[in-house]
């Protein structure tokens, strides 16, 4: 018999619908019971594409036995860390303090009133290198709850005391200058981890921490540092060169296993790929402004793998109404990996004789593998080097590489497919959104033009309301759950870059409703800060704030980010005030921990350094304003504010306001710290004001 997930949308609740656990959806009907019947609650919180919660299901939540203990002594809720962030950010924090590490599967055990006692990660199912069993656990957290009541009450208490109210007191202050120099030690203290040999930073499992090496390049930008550039573009091309990346159909997997970028966790994220993509998009520029002799090969090989990541992103995990789909998993047919693997022998039918040789020695394949007897394709050596081996030119290698792409992506089609996560998240979505709509502008992409203003319009259709407010998910036609700060920061950046792309002013004063609503609904003055919930949201047992940027952005990084647009956009000096206090919050733990902040300090170097604010005047689907933006679109200009269209689109936004077109024809204007180049028509002067007003902010 199913149980109460089976009227959930979430695929991960789903998953979890025929279990012989009892379990509930977090709402008030669970919590009800165990205040009414006095019982414990074990709270599971996990995602789809999650491989150790499917090891934990199988093991213990699919087992008769330890089913029908959970029941017996517990209220059994299981949780979507996607769909409910605040939720997993709350007892998280409890968990790492119990600890002293965090992960999924989370399994929490709390009072009927949510103040959690116990807890930990996974649990096998029996006792186990030195952890104990999950029947052990139940066993024995059921007895101390019937048997020592106060010392789970004192557990309690000290975990809310240690954890809960301890942040809940503190009150924002200032904690350093917001200043170049500050900036400085946060490159440095990034600097200082990197590895050298391998690209990233040091250690293993290695995670490829895109926010942080978006802020490197912004370092490299305005002061000209080589090593920064060479950091970035280093440890894009080992990523995109290894197995992390997916070199049959695009797209990088959650993190490497490994220190080499060899071995990956195999699913694919939304917002692992939205970051990565609009790094690329970002470093592709960067390369191109560098040396053309060192760096046009290079160039052209990160515009291939972010492209194709867009491509992936088309093809498998595009709904039919544009919204953006959440995860693939790492599992098909049990076995972690399984659907991206090859045997050599695979590879000398699929490819024949010609091919199959040249192919084999450019993705490092042989007859014992590198992953459990079989291959994980990766490139571990340069190209050229390949090629001279093999007697042949480069161009003849690649020519076999992309012929043997296509031959294996529909060979590999044709296996059984790891599971997709199709549910629709609205802040993934916003992150996606403004990589798609970066890269189809940068790369004069008009599929990706297409691909960003389709998913602009599912997002203002289904998951944003009246007044701005944004909603959390989206399934088979059914929108749910209020949104988190993150949701509406990301959702409302997205659309900004929609607008650049477009000039469609719809885009940019939908952006507008939505940084309004994040202010109205997630903004407390008193306090000085953003949560993460709103202030109408249900009450849990305290109202979460992480401000770190973690696997995604933080909504307060998000939020002071679109904040700091809106002020250049509109000249809204509320919205300037919210966002450097912000800022100035949290300027000390940013140069301490840059690692941690990466997003944040990418907003940081905004409000330190300025704004480069660029006004296209006139019609743009006429040549002359196109070729302003193509010179534009090929320029990493960090910090960029881009508004355009007709004179008569002018209104209320400062940047295009009293600005007319010259002689007639498409015209620029470049600013930045309150004073403007005068307006040029020619791309080549346009180019010449950009540099310059990247150099004015170093």
């Amino acid at each position: 018999m199913p149980n109460r997930l089976a009227q959930e949308t979430s695929p991960y609740l789903l998953q979890h619908a025929n279990n012989p656990v009892d379990w509930y959806p977090w709402g008030a009907e669970a919590l009800e019971r165990a205040k009414r019947e006095d019982r414990p609650i074990l709270l599971s919180i996990g995602y789809a594409a999650c491989h150790w919660c499917h090891v934990m299901e199988h093991e213990s939540f699919e087992n008769e036995a330890t089913a029908r203990l959970m029941n017996e002594r517990f209220v059994n809720i299981k949780v979507d860390r996607e769909e409910r962030p605040d939720l997993d950010s709350i007892y998280m924090q409890a968990v790492q303090a119990m600890t002293g590490h965090g992960g999924w599967p989370m399994t929490v055990f709390l009072t009927p009133e949510g103040a959690p006692f116990y807890g930990g990660t996974y649990f096998p199912p029996e006792d186990r290198h030195g952890m104990p069993s999950f029947t052990r656990i139940l066993t024995s957290v059921s007895d101390a709850y019937r048997s020592k009541r106060e010392s789970v009450a004192q557990s309690a208490a000290a975990i809310r005391e240690q954890v809960y109210e301890a942040a809940a007191a503190a009150r924002a202050r200032s904690t350093g200058t917001l200043s170049p120099a500050l900036l400085d030690r946060a490159y440095r203290g990034i600097a200082q981890q990197y590895d050298m040999k391998h690209g990233g930073l040091e250690g293993a499992p290695k995670f490829p921490q895109p926010m942080a090496f978006d802020f490197v390049l912004r370092h490299w930008r305005r002061t000209g540092t080589g090593w920064a550039l060479e950091m970035v573009s280093n440890t894009f091309r080992k990523m995109a060169r290894g197995g992390m990346y997916d070199q049959v159909g695009g797209g990088f997997a959650r993190y490497s296993v490994d220190a080499v970028w060899l071995v990956p966790h195999f699913e694919k994220m939304l917002y692992d790929n939205a970051l990565l993509g609009r790094l690329g998009v970002h470093l592709w520029q960067a390369l191109r402004n560098g040396d053309p002799s060192t760096s046009s090969g290079q160039a052209a090989e990160v515009r291939r793998v972010a492209e194709e990541t867009f491509d992936w992103l088309a093809r498998e995990m595009t709904s039919p109404a544009g919204g953006f789909y959440s995860t693939l998993d790492a599992d098909s047919e049990g076995h972690e990996g399984k659907f991206y693997v090859w045997d050599e022998a695979e590879l000398d039918e699929l490819l024949g004789p010609v091919d199959a040789p040249l192919v084999k020695a450019y993705y490092g394949v042989t007859p014992p593998g590198n992953f459990e007897g079989r291959n994980i394709l990766h490139v571990p050596h340069d190209p050229k080097l390949v090629a001279m081996r093999a007697g042949v030119g480069e161009e003849a290698l690649m020519d076999a590489v992309a012929r043997a792409k296509r031959t294996l992506y529909a060979a590999r089609a044709k296996r059984v497919w790891p599971g997709r996560d199709e549910k629709i998240l609205a802040g993934w979505n916003g992150l996606m959104l403004r990589a798609v709509a970066e890269g189809a502008r940068v790369f004069g992409n008009d599929a990706l033009r297409d691909l960003a203003v389709a998913n602009g319009e599912f997002l203002l259709r289904e998951m944003v309301r009246a007044g701005g407010r944004v909603m959390r998910t989206h399934k088979d036609g059914v929108t749910r759950i209020p949104g988190f700060l993150e949701d509406h920061g990301a959702v409302g950046l997205g659309l900004v870059a929609l607008y650049e792309l477009t000039f469609e002013r719809r885009w940019l004063d939908s952006a507008r409703e939505v940084a309004a609503a994040a202010v109205e609904w997630f903004w407390d003055e008193e306090a000085g800060v953003f949560y993460d919930t709103a202030k109408d949201a249900e009450r849990l047992i305290t109202r979460p704030r992480d401000v770190t940027d973690n696997a995604v952005p933080s909504g307060t990084s998000l939020a002071v980010e679109l904040l700091l647009h809106m002020a250049e956009y509109f000249h809204d000096v509320e919205a300037r005030r919210r966002a450097d206090w912000t800022l100035e919050t949290l300027a000390e733990p940013m140069a301490r921990y840059p690692g941690a902040f990466g997003h944040l300090l990418g907003a940081a170097e905004l409000a330190v350094r300025g704004a480069v604010e660029v006004a296209l005047v006139g019609d743009p689907s006429a040549a002359d304003f196109r070729a302003l933006g193509a010179e534009l679109a090929t320029r990493y200009v960090p910090s960029l504010v881009l508004a355009g269209g007709r004179p008569d689109d002018a209104a209320g936004v400062a940047l295009l306001e009293g600005r007319p077109m010259q002689g007639g024809r498409a015209t620029a204007y470049v600013c930045r710290g309150y004073a403007c180049e005068a307006p040029v028509v020619e791309p080549e002067a346009l180019a010449g004001q950009l540099e310059a007003a990247v150099a004015a902010g170093g």
